[in-house]
């Protein structure tokens, strides 16, 4: 049975891909740095929870020892977790507003991935699934039929770059494990102040290729459609 954690996933998109996945037939761990909104979204679920602070090093050691004497293995590592940030034009922006993004978007997902490398080479079919997001897109932030050329988002734009080149260059040096990138596009969350798709639109693309086993591709950006511009 696959063994998938999702960071980030008490709510929103992380929420729905859980609620999928485990109507697949996986095992699926909600990993959320809030220990109670976590447990309530994983009892609601049947999924289980490890507390799961991504911009904390101590956090997820201890979230890897959880799963490791748990399971001893993970199959499916979801790095869902994301934050928009304070918005801010760019030629406003300071270090400090762009800081705490990147810490969880970008270093955050390094952070998580390094850590549960040893338990991904140990899974039957392992990959990562980074979650990053058309804003990230030279293409689609500058054409204008597109919602993304619509905001101006340049810490949490630029951090979604940065989600998706990362994606690609683990991808190039881990051949044993499979990472991709995918874009839920504009969906209706408390994130995006419930304005978009649907969630379930939304939760495609990382259910897809969660699901997909020995025929898991490696090194590709996607959202529901396609192939991500970039």
């Amino acid at each position: 049975m696959t063994t998938t954690l999702i960071t980030g996933g008490n709510r929103g998109l992380g929420y729905e891909v859980a609620r999928r996945l485990l109507d697949a037939g996986q095992t699926v761990w909600i990993g959320s740095r809030d220990a109670s909104a976590g447990q309530e979204a994983a009892d609601g679920l049947g999924a289980h929870f490890v507390q799961l602070d991504v911009t904390d090093d101590a956090s997820v050691t201890s979230a890897v020892a959880t799963i490791r004497a748990w399971v001893g293995h993970l199959d499916v590592l979801i790095n869902n977790a994301g934050i928009l940030g304070e918005v801010a034009a760019p030629g406003d922006m300071t270090a400090d507003q762009l800081r705490p993004v990147y810490e969880t978007n970008v270093f955050g997902l390094v952070r998580v991935t390094r850590a549960f490398l040893p338990l991904l080479r140990k899974g039957t079919d392992p990959s990562v699934i980074n979650v990053t997001s058309g804003m990230g897109s030279f293409a689609l932030t500058h054409d204008p039929a597109r919602v993304e050329s619509q905001y101006t988002l340049a810490a949490y734009g630029s951090s979604k770059s940065a989600v998706t080149m990362l994606t690609t260059q683990y991808a190039k040096t881990i051949p044993e494990i499979r990472f991709n990138a995918v874009d839920p596009g504009q969906t209706a969350t408390d994130f995006t102040g419930n304005v978009g798709q649907t969630v379930a639109e939304g939760a495609e693309a990382a259910v897809r290729l969660a699901t997909l086993g020995p025929a898991t591709p490696t090194g590709t950006a996607s959202d529901r459609t396609g192939t991500l511009p970039w």
